[in-house]
Protein backbone atom coordinates (compact mmCIF):
# COMPACT_ATOMS: atom_id res chain seq x y z
CA UNK A 1 0.00 0.00 0.00
CA UNK A 2 1.09 3.85 -0.75
CA UNK A 3 1.08 5.97 2.37
CA UNK A 4 0.35 9.62 0.67
CA UNK A 5 -0.10 10.89 4.44
CA UNK A 6 3.22 13.03 4.19
CA UNK A 7 2.47 14.04 0.66
CA UNK A 8 -0.96 15.73 2.04
CA UNK A 9 0.31 17.69 4.75
CA UNK A 10 3.64 18.78 2.58
CA UNK A 11 0.54 20.00 0.23
CA UNK A 12 -1.19 21.47 2.93
CA UNK A 13 2.08 22.78 4.58
CA UNK A 14 2.44 25.01 1.17
CA UNK A 15 -0.97 25.88 1.15
CA UNK A 16 -1.66 24.02 -2.64
CA UNK A 17 -4.54 22.27 -1.30
CA UNK A 18 -7.81 23.91 0.20
CA UNK A 19 -8.59 21.55 3.41
CA UNK A 20 -8.17 22.62 7.14
CA UNK A 21 -6.66 19.91 8.92
CA UNK A 22 -8.41 17.88 10.93
CA UNK A 23 -8.32 14.97 13.42
CA UNK A 24 -9.43 12.22 10.84
CA UNK A 25 -6.63 13.20 8.72
CA UNK A 26 -4.48 11.32 11.22
CA UNK A 27 -6.94 8.50 12.15
CA UNK A 28 -6.66 5.12 11.28
CA UNK A 29 -9.72 3.89 10.16
CA UNK A 30 -11.22 0.40 12.31
CA UNK A 31 -11.02 -2.54 10.41
CA UNK A 32 -14.42 -4.51 8.47
CA UNK A 33 -16.22 -7.45 10.01
CA UNK A 34 -14.26 -10.63 10.44
CA UNK A 35 -16.83 -12.43 8.07
CA UNK A 36 -17.16 -9.04 5.36
CA UNK A 37 -17.17 -10.11 1.77
CA UNK A 38 -16.00 -8.89 -1.09
CA UNK A 39 -19.07 -8.52 -3.00
CA UNK A 40 -19.96 -4.93 -1.10
CA UNK A 41 -16.96 -3.58 -2.69
CA UNK A 42 -18.36 -4.65 -6.05
CA UNK A 43 -22.18 -3.59 -5.39
CA UNK A 44 -20.49 -0.16 -4.77
CA UNK A 45 -18.46 -0.33 -8.26
CA UNK A 46 -21.42 -1.54 -10.26
CA UNK A 47 -23.64 0.29 -8.76
CA UNK A 48 -22.47 3.25 -9.50
CA UNK A 49 -21.89 2.67 -13.01
CA UNK A 50 -25.42 1.46 -13.06
CA UNK A 51 -26.65 4.70 -11.92
CA UNK A 52 -24.24 6.49 -14.24
CA UNK A 53 -25.95 4.53 -17.52
CA UNK A 54 -29.29 4.60 -16.36
CA UNK A 55 -29.21 8.62 -15.97
CA UNK A 56 -26.92 9.33 -19.24
CA UNK A 57 -29.53 9.13 -21.55
CA UNK A 58 -31.93 11.86 -19.83
CA UNK A 59 -29.02 13.90 -18.27
CA UNK A 60 -29.76 17.51 -18.39
CA UNK A 61 -33.40 17.17 -18.26
CA UNK A 62 -35.81 18.12 -15.89
CA UNK A 63 -37.96 15.65 -14.34
CA UNK A 64 -40.94 17.49 -15.87
CA UNK A 65 -39.31 16.65 -19.41
CA UNK A 66 -37.85 13.64 -18.55
CA UNK A 67 -41.71 12.39 -17.28
CA UNK A 68 -43.30 13.47 -20.23
CA UNK A 69 -40.89 12.55 -22.31
CA UNK A 70 -39.79 8.90 -21.29
CA UNK A 71 -42.77 8.03 -18.11
CA UNK A 72 -40.86 6.34 -14.89
CA UNK A 73 -37.42 5.62 -16.39
CA UNK A 74 -36.81 1.78 -14.71
CA UNK A 75 -34.45 0.28 -17.26
CA UNK A 76 -31.33 1.29 -19.90
CA UNK A 77 -32.33 3.52 -22.39
CA UNK A 78 -30.69 4.16 -25.80
CA UNK A 79 -27.35 5.52 -24.83
CA UNK A 80 -26.74 9.08 -26.81
CA UNK A 81 -23.12 8.19 -27.81
CA UNK A 82 -22.46 4.54 -29.49
CA UNK A 83 -18.82 4.40 -28.74
CA UNK A 84 -19.67 3.17 -25.15
CA UNK A 85 -22.43 0.76 -25.99
CA UNK A 86 -25.93 1.33 -27.02
CA UNK A 87 -27.56 0.39 -23.99
CA UNK A 88 -26.90 0.44 -20.30
CA UNK A 89 -24.09 2.79 -21.55
CA UNK A 90 -21.59 4.96 -19.30
CA UNK A 91 -20.65 8.29 -19.43
CA UNK A 92 -17.53 10.42 -17.25
CA UNK A 93 -18.51 9.61 -14.29
CA UNK A 94 -17.88 5.82 -15.07
CA UNK A 95 -14.89 6.27 -17.13
CA UNK A 96 -13.47 9.05 -14.44
CA UNK A 97 -14.01 6.04 -11.56
CA UNK A 98 -12.63 3.32 -13.04
CA UNK A 99 -10.24 5.03 -14.49
CA UNK A 100 -9.19 5.54 -10.93
CA UNK A 101 -9.62 2.27 -10.30
CA UNK A 102 -7.23 0.84 -13.26
CA UNK A 103 -4.29 3.14 -12.10
CA UNK A 104 -4.60 2.18 -8.41
CA UNK A 105 -4.41 -0.92 -9.11
CA UNK A 106 -1.24 -0.89 -11.74
CA UNK A 107 0.70 0.84 -9.10
CA UNK A 108 -0.85 -0.87 -5.78
CA UNK A 109 -2.58 2.63 -4.52
CA UNK A 110 -3.14 6.29 -5.22
CA UNK A 111 -0.35 8.07 -7.68
CA UNK A 112 -1.48 11.64 -8.31
CA UNK A 113 0.59 12.24 -11.45
CA UNK A 114 -0.28 8.98 -13.06
CA UNK A 115 -4.05 9.40 -12.52
CA UNK A 116 -3.46 13.08 -13.67
CA UNK A 117 -1.99 11.58 -17.34
CA UNK A 118 -4.51 8.92 -17.40
CA UNK A 119 -7.09 11.87 -16.94
CA UNK A 120 -5.38 13.71 -19.78
CA UNK A 121 -4.72 11.01 -22.51
CA UNK A 122 -8.08 9.38 -22.73
CA UNK A 123 -11.15 10.71 -24.57
CA UNK A 124 -13.74 11.88 -22.11
CA UNK A 125 -17.23 11.42 -23.12
CA UNK A 126 -19.47 13.99 -22.02
CA UNK A 127 -16.79 15.89 -20.09
CA UNK A 128 -17.27 18.97 -17.03
CA UNK A 129 -16.48 22.02 -17.58
CA UNK A 130 -13.91 21.60 -14.74
CA UNK A 131 -12.21 18.84 -15.73
CA UNK A 132 -11.83 19.87 -19.39
CA UNK A 133 -9.95 23.41 -17.45
CA UNK A 134 -8.24 21.17 -15.52
CA UNK A 135 -6.73 19.11 -18.18
CA UNK A 136 -5.89 22.98 -20.06
CA UNK A 137 -3.62 23.49 -16.83
CA UNK A 138 -1.96 20.39 -16.77
CA UNK A 139 -1.04 19.64 -20.52
CA UNK A 140 -1.31 23.20 -21.91
CA UNK A 141 0.00 25.83 -19.18
CA UNK A 142 2.33 22.92 -18.04
CA UNK A 143 1.01 23.56 -14.02
CA UNK A 144 2.18 20.60 -12.27
CA UNK A 145 -0.64 18.02 -10.55
CA UNK A 146 -0.65 19.95 -7.38
CA UNK A 147 -1.14 23.34 -8.78
CA UNK A 148 -3.53 22.36 -11.85
CA UNK A 149 -6.71 21.95 -9.84
CA UNK A 150 -9.92 24.27 -10.24
CA UNK A 151 -11.31 26.07 -7.01
CA UNK A 152 -14.52 24.35 -7.95
CA UNK A 153 -17.85 23.30 -6.24
CA UNK A 154 -18.73 20.94 -9.66
CA UNK A 155 -19.89 17.28 -9.12
CA UNK A 156 -16.77 15.89 -11.09
CA UNK A 157 -14.53 14.71 -8.27
CA UNK A 158 -17.60 13.26 -5.87
CA UNK A 159 -18.84 11.14 -8.20
CA UNK A 160 -15.33 9.16 -9.02
CA UNK A 161 -14.18 8.95 -5.47
CA UNK A 162 -15.55 5.45 -4.43
CA UNK A 163 -13.00 3.49 -5.88
CA UNK A 164 -10.23 5.20 -3.46
CA UNK A 165 -11.63 2.69 -0.59
CA UNK A 166 -9.63 -0.46 -2.62
CA UNK A 167 -6.37 -0.44 -2.18
CA UNK A 168 -7.48 0.12 1.69
CA UNK A 169 -9.58 -2.57 2.74
CA UNK A 170 -6.84 -5.18 3.87
CA UNK A 171 -5.00 -2.46 5.55
CA UNK A 172 -6.54 0.08 7.27
CA UNK A 173 -4.87 3.43 6.86
CA UNK A 174 -4.86 7.11 7.46
CA UNK A 175 -3.84 7.38 4.28
CA UNK A 176 -7.40 6.49 2.99
CA UNK A 177 -8.35 10.21 3.83
CA UNK A 178 -5.20 11.40 2.41
CA UNK A 179 -5.66 9.82 -0.68
CA UNK A 180 -9.63 10.91 -1.04
CA UNK A 181 -8.24 14.52 -0.85
CA UNK A 182 -5.55 14.36 -3.16
CA UNK A 183 -7.89 12.51 -5.44
CA UNK A 184 -10.35 15.59 -5.18
CA UNK A 185 -8.09 18.47 -5.13
CA UNK A 186 -6.37 17.28 -8.85
CA UNK A 187 -9.07 17.99 -10.81
CA UNK A 188 -11.86 19.75 -7.97
CA UNK A 189 -9.81 21.93 -5.59
CA UNK A 190 -11.86 24.20 -3.42
CA UNK A 191 -12.80 23.52 0.56
CA UNK A 192 -16.13 22.39 0.01
CA UNK A 193 -15.09 19.79 -2.41
CA UNK A 194 -12.11 18.52 -0.79
CA UNK A 195 -14.08 18.35 2.02
CA UNK A 196 -17.17 16.75 0.42
CA UNK A 197 -15.20 13.94 -1.32
CA UNK A 198 -13.23 12.87 2.46
CA UNK A 199 -16.85 12.78 3.97
CA UNK A 200 -18.33 10.26 1.39
CA UNK A 201 -15.50 8.44 1.45
CA UNK A 202 -15.84 8.28 5.06
CA UNK A 203 -19.83 7.47 4.61
CA UNK A 204 -18.47 4.40 2.39
CA UNK A 205 -16.52 2.74 4.37
CA UNK A 206 -18.94 2.98 7.23
CA UNK A 207 -21.41 1.43 4.81
CA UNK A 208 -19.16 -1.43 3.73
CA UNK A 209 -19.48 -2.48 7.64
CA UNK A 210 -23.49 -2.41 7.58
CA UNK A 211 -25.37 -5.18 7.57
CA UNK A 212 -28.68 -3.44 7.99
CA UNK A 213 -29.97 0.02 6.83
CA UNK A 214 -29.12 3.18 9.07
CA UNK A 215 -31.65 5.70 10.32
CA UNK A 216 -32.60 7.91 7.78
CA UNK A 217 -30.97 10.96 9.86
CA UNK A 218 -27.35 9.11 9.36
CA UNK A 219 -26.75 9.57 6.06
CA UNK A 220 -26.93 13.42 6.57
CA UNK A 221 -25.39 13.70 10.12
CA UNK A 222 -22.42 10.76 9.06
CA UNK A 223 -21.31 13.15 5.99
CA UNK A 224 -22.08 16.68 7.79
CA UNK A 225 -19.61 15.06 11.08
CA UNK A 226 -16.66 14.69 9.10
CA UNK A 227 -16.98 17.57 6.01
CA UNK A 228 -17.61 19.95 9.00
CA UNK A 229 -14.28 20.43 10.93
CA UNK A 230 -12.30 19.58 6.87
CA UNK A 231 -14.62 22.82 5.43
CA UNK A 232 -14.71 24.82 7.94
CA UNK A 233 -16.92 28.45 7.60
CA UNK A 234 -16.80 29.02 4.10
CA UNK A 235 -18.84 31.19 1.72
CA UNK A 236 -20.42 29.58 -0.84
CA UNK A 237 -24.32 30.85 -2.47
CA UNK A 238 -26.90 28.50 -4.12
CA UNK A 239 -26.36 29.59 -8.28
CA UNK A 240 -30.17 28.26 -9.20
CA UNK A 241 -32.89 31.08 -9.43
CA UNK A 242 -35.35 30.37 -6.85
CA UNK A 243 -33.55 27.94 -4.45
CA UNK A 244 -33.00 28.95 -0.29
CA UNK A 245 -31.59 32.40 0.06
CA UNK A 246 -28.18 31.53 2.00
CA UNK A 247 -24.46 32.04 2.36
CA UNK A 248 -22.22 29.76 4.03
CA UNK A 249 -20.42 25.81 4.02
CA UNK A 250 -21.99 23.03 2.13
CA UNK A 251 -22.03 21.05 4.84
CA UNK A 252 -24.19 23.73 6.57
CA UNK A 253 -26.52 24.02 3.71
CA UNK A 254 -27.09 20.18 3.13
CA UNK A 255 -27.61 20.12 7.09
CA UNK A 256 -30.13 22.03 7.35
CA UNK A 257 -31.71 21.46 3.78
CA UNK A 258 -32.14 18.03 4.26
CA UNK A 259 -32.93 17.56 8.28
CA UNK A 260 -36.09 20.39 6.99
CA UNK A 261 -36.95 18.18 4.27
CA UNK A 262 -37.38 15.19 6.55
CA UNK A 263 -39.25 16.54 8.97
CA UNK A 264 -41.70 17.89 6.88
CA UNK A 265 -41.71 14.34 4.60
CA UNK A 266 -41.13 16.55 1.11
CA UNK A 267 -41.04 14.18 -2.17
CA UNK A 268 -37.83 13.93 -3.46
CA UNK A 269 -39.09 15.42 -6.26
CA UNK A 270 -40.44 18.27 -4.73
CA UNK A 271 -36.91 18.67 -2.37
CA UNK A 272 -34.64 18.39 -5.46
CA UNK A 273 -36.81 21.05 -7.01
CA UNK A 274 -36.54 23.24 -3.98
CA UNK A 275 -32.89 23.83 -3.69
CA UNK A 276 -31.68 22.11 -7.23
CA UNK A 277 -30.18 19.17 -8.64
CA UNK A 278 -27.47 20.08 -10.94
CA UNK A 279 -23.85 19.45 -11.00
CA UNK A 280 -23.02 22.12 -7.94
CA UNK A 281 -22.12 20.54 -4.90
CA UNK A 282 -24.86 22.79 -3.36
CA UNK A 283 -27.51 20.94 -5.03
CA UNK A 284 -25.59 17.69 -5.80
CA UNK A 285 -25.01 16.66 -2.01
CA UNK A 286 -27.96 17.55 -0.43
CA UNK A 287 -29.54 15.51 -3.28
CA UNK A 288 -27.77 12.87 -3.03
CA UNK A 289 -28.23 12.56 0.77
CA UNK A 290 -32.32 13.10 1.16
CA UNK A 291 -32.29 10.20 -1.75
CA UNK A 292 -29.90 7.85 0.97
CA UNK A 293 -32.08 9.08 3.68
CA UNK A 294 -35.88 8.60 2.27
CA UNK A 295 -34.56 5.62 -0.32
CA UNK A 296 -31.29 4.02 1.22
CA UNK A 297 -33.45 1.14 2.52
CA UNK A 298 -34.00 0.04 -0.78
CA UNK A 299 -31.42 0.05 -3.47
CA UNK A 300 -33.75 -0.13 -6.77
CA UNK A 301 -35.78 2.89 -5.51
CA UNK A 302 -33.08 4.87 -4.02
CA UNK A 303 -31.55 4.80 -7.86
CA UNK A 304 -34.62 5.42 -9.40
CA UNK A 305 -35.62 8.05 -7.68
CA UNK A 306 -32.15 9.29 -8.08
CA UNK A 307 -32.61 8.84 -12.34
CA UNK A 308 -35.98 10.55 -12.42
CA UNK A 309 -36.29 13.07 -9.53
CA UNK A 310 -33.04 15.09 -10.49
CA UNK A 311 -31.73 16.94 -13.54
CA UNK A 312 -27.86 16.16 -13.33
CA UNK A 313 -29.03 12.77 -13.40
CA UNK A 314 -26.34 10.42 -14.50
CA UNK A 315 -24.25 11.96 -11.68
CA UNK A 316 -26.59 11.86 -8.72
CA UNK A 317 -27.54 8.57 -9.71
CA UNK A 318 -23.77 7.51 -9.70
CA UNK A 319 -23.52 8.33 -6.76
CA UNK A 320 -26.51 7.06 -4.66
CA UNK A 321 -25.55 3.73 -6.15
CA UNK A 322 -21.69 3.51 -5.34
CA UNK A 323 -23.70 3.98 -1.46
CA UNK A 324 -26.29 2.08 -2.00
CA UNK A 325 -23.77 -0.86 -3.60
CA UNK A 326 -21.71 -0.23 -1.09
CA UNK A 327 -24.86 -1.45 1.95
CA UNK A 328 -26.58 -3.62 -0.25
CA UNK A 329 -23.35 -5.51 -2.06
CA UNK A 330 -24.38 -7.32 -5.20
CA UNK A 331 -26.22 -9.18 -4.67
CA UNK A 332 -29.04 -6.51 -3.66
CA UNK A 333 -28.81 -4.72 -7.39
CA UNK A 334 -31.47 -5.60 -9.33
CA UNK A 335 -29.97 -8.67 -11.26
CA UNK A 336 -31.65 -7.05 -14.63
CA UNK A 337 -29.49 -4.04 -13.96
CA UNK A 338 -26.17 -5.77 -13.53
CA UNK A 339 -27.02 -7.92 -17.13
CA UNK A 340 -28.03 -5.01 -19.04
CA UNK A 341 -24.93 -2.66 -18.06
CA UNK A 342 -22.97 -2.44 -21.11
CA UNK A 343 -19.53 -1.78 -18.98
CA UNK A 344 -17.22 0.21 -21.47
CA UNK A 345 -14.84 3.06 -20.15
CA UNK A 346 -13.59 3.24 -23.66
CA UNK A 347 -13.67 1.81 -26.43
CA UNK A 348 -13.79 -1.52 -27.29
CA UNK A 349 -14.96 -4.88 -25.94
CA UNK A 350 -17.83 -4.73 -23.37
CA UNK A 351 -17.57 -5.62 -19.73
CA UNK A 352 -14.19 -3.74 -18.99
CA UNK A 353 -15.99 -2.76 -15.62
CA UNK A 354 -16.76 -6.27 -14.26
CA UNK A 355 -12.93 -7.40 -15.29
CA UNK A 356 -11.49 -4.10 -13.25
CA UNK A 357 -13.48 -5.23 -10.51
CA UNK A 358 -12.64 -8.76 -10.85
CA UNK A 359 -8.73 -7.30 -11.04
CA UNK A 360 -9.19 -5.24 -7.79
CA UNK A 361 -10.48 -7.79 -5.84
CA UNK A 362 -7.43 -10.06 -6.84
CA UNK A 363 -5.05 -7.43 -5.94
CA UNK A 364 -6.21 -5.68 -3.28
CA UNK A 365 -7.96 -8.78 -1.29
CA UNK A 366 -7.42 -12.55 -2.40
CA UNK A 367 -3.64 -12.14 -2.69
CA UNK A 368 -3.28 -10.03 0.62
CA UNK A 369 -5.20 -12.78 2.28
CA UNK A 370 -3.20 -15.84 0.21
CA UNK A 371 -0.23 -13.58 1.64
CA UNK A 372 -1.83 -13.27 5.26
CA UNK A 373 -2.33 -17.09 5.44
CA UNK A 374 1.67 -18.14 4.06
CA UNK A 375 2.52 -15.83 6.71
CA UNK A 376 0.50 -17.22 9.49
CA UNK A 377 -1.39 -13.41 10.21
CA UNK A 378 -4.47 -14.10 8.97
Amino acid sequence: MIDNTALLQDCMAHGVVRLHDAPILHRTPPALPSDWDFQKVEGMLLGLAIGDALGAPTEGMTPTERRSAHGEILDFLPSRNRDLGTLGAATDDTQLAFWTLEQLIEDGGLVPDHLARRFCSEHIYGIGNTVRLFIERHTVQGLPWQLAGVDSLGNGALMRIAPILVPHLQHPHASLYADAALDAMLTHNAHGNVAACVAFVELLRQLLGMRRAPEPEWWIDSFVATARELEGETLYRPRRTGAPDYEGALWRFAQGTCHDALRRHVAVADACDGWGSGASLMETVPSVLYILATHGHDPEAAIVRAVNDSKDNDTVAAIVGAAVGALHGLAGLPRRWVAGLDGRIRRGGRSQVFRLALQAKQVFWLQHQSQGAADGTS
